[in-house]
């Protein structure tokens, strides 16, 4: 387990994330991070978009269902 600590950055908060932590998220300098809440009622810290995974399943959805029709669109 990993552990961090809170500290001032300007008049807000932040993390420091060492580089383990890091390479552990795969993010580098610059990423954004997303904080969820889990099914456990902890939270999640992940370099992953909710909102964007939620998009994407509707999409493949849409692409599996209508297959012929984007297909006749592309020509």
């Amino acid at each position: 387990m990993l552990s961090f600590k809170v500290t001032t950055v300007g008049a807000s908060s932040g993390v420091i994330l060492t580089k383990e932590a890091m390479a552990r998220l795969r993010v580098k300098k610059g990423d954004t991070l997303f904080l969820t809440e889990a099914p456990d009622g902890g939270y999640r810290l992940t370099p992953y978009d909710p909102e964007f995974q939620r998009q994407m399943a509707l999409a493949e959805g849409i692409m599996h269902d209508d297959r012929e029709v984007l297909r006749a669109l592309s020509r």
